[in-house]
């Protein structure tokens, strides 16, 4: 199993490059960004230029507030420079891309679909020369002049990642891209019932098998090199399960464990702007069943136990700062499934 790292943007850009070092020397496979509140590109540029083996993604770009060609342009950039980038990308929702990036917004995976189609038209014309004649019911993309051409790229395609909850963007990553990225609100049972089997029909659907398809796994983790230390790292935790809780289009998860009651209430505090309560409806079952949680050496045998068979790579959104023997250990346990 791939074991992946990221970058937080606590301390801005000028910490990128010692952030990547670090991840690199204590042996994580990737290094992701995200999109909150910064860009999730421009870390990785510097992230490139100073680590040599790291694979450098996305996890994710908000796609529908771009368009395929400058999603195209910039990971042709970061593929070229390293070699090692996975465009990831996810749809975001609704409020978000109509009032945050004031795009549109409809039929989202289906859109994510011809997006994704029209991205790998793109490269084919610099690739290979094609004519350029993509026409989509959401996107068209028909002019490539040479002077707008980068050519081929010398390290071949990057490779594009999806992510999703739903079993419809969830089977448009089976048929479409090369990996899948769980949301980080995805249980065992969930990932087993319905991502799965969503990603097996979208292979199909293209007439590919599982076989060399990445799906990177859920990975709320709750640990700590003490008691107070697991305490805190609960509290927040349950703070961000309930922030994903309140979100409708995150229900199906919760609907599966007989929860769906707990939505309705995390979405009417939410509108109240009750965030700091929503915490606390989380009870240890529900954080049991969303993070593995437990001290260091406990965390790397129950990612396993969990996800050792389904998934080929673990994604955590900031590695911990746990003691570096122990975290070491972790480590060890996950690469060696």
């Amino acid at each position: 199993m791939k074991v992946d790292g990221g970058f937080g943007y606590g301390g801005g850009l000028e910490s990128v490059v010692a952030s990547a070092k670090e991840q690199e020397a204590a042996g994580y496979d990737g290094y992701w960004t995200a999109e909150t509140a910064h860009d999730p590109f421009l870390p990785l540029l510097l992230a490139a230029e100073h680590t040599t083996t790291l694979e450098l993604g996305t996890s994710i770009a908000v796609a529908f507030g771009r368009s395929p060609m400058t999603l195209a342009n910039t990971a042709w950039d970061l593929q070229a420079y390293s070699g090692r980038f996975i465009l990831g990308l996810g749809s975001q929702i609704k409020p978000h891309i109509t009032k945050r990036f004031s795009m549109p917004w409809s039929q989202p995976a289906a859109r994510m679909r011809e997006m994704v189609l029209a991205i790998r038209a793109i490269w084919d014309s610099w690739n290979n020369g094609t004519k350029l004649d993509f026409r989509g019911d959401f996107y068209q993309h028909t002019l490539m002049t040479p002077f707008f051409n980068p050519g081929p790229n010398p390290h071949g395609d990057a490779k594009i990642f999806l992510a999703g909850v739903g079993p419809l963007m969830t089977e448009v990553a089976g048929e479409v891209a090369d990996g899948f990225i769980c949301h980080g609100f995805t249980t065992e049972r969930f990932l087993r019932e319905v991502t799965i089997p969503a990603l097996a029909a979208g292979r199909a659907k293209a007439g590919k098998t599982m076989e060399g398809f990445e799906i990177v796994g859920p990975s709320f983790v709750v640990t700590g090199n003490n008691e107070t230390e697991i305490t805190n790292a609960a509290k927040a935790t349950k703070q961000q399960i309930s922030f994903y809780g309140s979100t409708p289009a995150y229900r199906p998860v919760l609907d599966l464990h007989g929860w769906g009651g707990l939505q309705d209430e995390l979405n009417a505090m939410s509108k109240q702007g009750r965030w700091e309560e929503m915490g606390t409806l989380v009870d240890e079952e529900v954080l049991n069943t969303f993070a593995v949680v437990g001290e260091p050496e406990q965390i790397g045998a129950e990612l396993n136990r969990r996800y050792g068979d389904c998934i080929q790579r673990l994604s955590f959104y900031a590695p911990y700062k746990a003691d570096p023997d122990r975290w070491r250990k972790v480590m060890a346990d996950l690469k060696s499934a």
